[in-house]
């Protein structure tokens, strides 16, 4: 693949010093020609108001995520950072790159992952990854899930609650589950999201409402197996990755047997690692199929683009529902981080360098940048 101009489009975690090029320290028209070099420098964080949730930035990317994309990207191609900020518009409008490779979730909002890619189109500037609709309609639970109820695709149960009175109406077995209705990263669903009862139910409807502004999703409890699928790929030529399973008997005793903020953000952690993915998943070749095949058509019907990754569970009866769809999935550098998309990238034989460069390659040739290839997982 020749060389292009990439522009990485990112945000990044708020705690940390902030990755940021020295191009843009100003706007002047001249300084956005790309005829000086890139270097990169710590900058302090923002001030920002602060959040009652602690989960605030949780979708966001580290300087570790970001940076090494970047030196990714940077073995073929030129690439220039940008933060998605409110300045965002005008560094692209003057640098005018070639591509944008997105992985911005935005912060405010239910439109908030679309509005990097909505700019994009506005400029007219090719973009990895989903459109501005399907990005939305993913971030929202319930559109989901009625999209794929629409389409016969396997959903649990689910009703939308915006206010405490809707409950009147919610009649779920239980135990059940309570999330955020605009959330990703496992922001909102903690152990106590799986509840017992109504009163329970009624404690954690509210607490989404106060705490989050947005309303909850209540949805039925699948007592089965939980997996996730990396999806690579367009058209007829989507790539399942090998299938990661989440091992629910690695969570501390006691403890819920759902995938919670805690599991993924507190007691797993880089210097001590739960043993909470399998990769490959053992599965029969009947349920591989299954859940390839129910991943493939959610792919297609929410018109999923170059990359996400698709959350499963069986139900009683081992029945794959699709649970979530990620567009903007998690990509932590990390073989000891528990990321499960490079994860099952490396079990598929691609380097955490190749993957993103497929991605990019997948977008690349979307919008006819460079001339069709082989898939990345088929290619020498």
């Amino acid at each position: 693949m020749s060389s292009l101009r990439i522009a990485l489009v990112y945000n990044q975690k708020k705690e940390e010093p902030t990755l940021q090029s020295e191009r843009y320290d100003s706007l002047e028209p001249q300084r956005a020609n790309g005829d000086i070099a890139d270097t990169l420098v710590l900058r302090p964080p923002p001030r920002l108001q602060s959040s009652p949730s602690t989960d605030i930035y949780a979708e966001w990317d580290t300087f570790e995520t970001i940076d090494a994309v970047r030196a990714a990207l940077a073995e073929i191609h030129d690439v220039t950072l940008i933060e998605a900020d409110t300045d965002a518009y005008e560094k692209l409008r003057l640098l005018r790159p070639d591509i944008v490779f997105n992985i911005s979730e935005g912060l405010h909002g239910v439109s908030r992952e679309a509005q990097m890619p909505a700019i994009f189109d506005l400029l007219q500037i090719p973009y990895s990854g989903s459109d501005p609709v399907s990005l939305a309609i993913c971030l929202d639970k319930s559109r989901t899930k009625e999209i794929l109820s629409y389409y016969k695709i396997a959903t649990p149960a689910f009703w939308s609650v915006s206010k405490l009175s809707d409950l009147d109406g919610v009649q779920p077995a239980f135990p059940c589950m309570v999330k955020p209705l605009h959330e990703g990263s496992s922001k909102g669903i903690y152990n106590s999201s799986m509840v017992a009862d109504r009163s329970e139910l009624r404690t954690q409807v509210a607490k989404i409402l106060d705490e989050y502004s947005q309303p909850a999703i209540v949805e039925e409890y699948l007592p089965g197996r939980e997996f996730t699928v990396a999806m690579l790929g367009n058209g007829e030529n989507v790539n399942v990755l090998p299938i990661v399973e989440i091992k629910f008997d690695s969570l501390p005793a006691g403890v819920n047997p759902i995938y919670s903020y805690e599991a993924k953000w507190i007691w797993d952690r880089s210097d001590a690692p739960l043993e909470i993915f399998e990769c490959p998943a053992h599965l029969t070749d009947g349920l591989r199929s299954e859940i390839e095949t129910v991943c493939r058509h959610a792919y297609r019907v929410l018109r999923c683009r170059d990359w996400s990754r698709i959350d499963v569970r069986l139900d009683a009866a081992g029945k794959p529902h699709i649970i979530e769809v990620n567009p903007l999935p998690g990509i932590l550098p990390n073989p000891e981080d528990n990321s499960c998309f490079p994860k099952a990238a490396r079990v598929a034989g691609l380097s955490y360098q190749q993957l993103m460069q497929s991605v990019l390659a997948l977008a690349a040739q979307r919008f006819g940048l460079t001339e069709p290839a082989l898939s990345p997982l088929h290619s020498s």
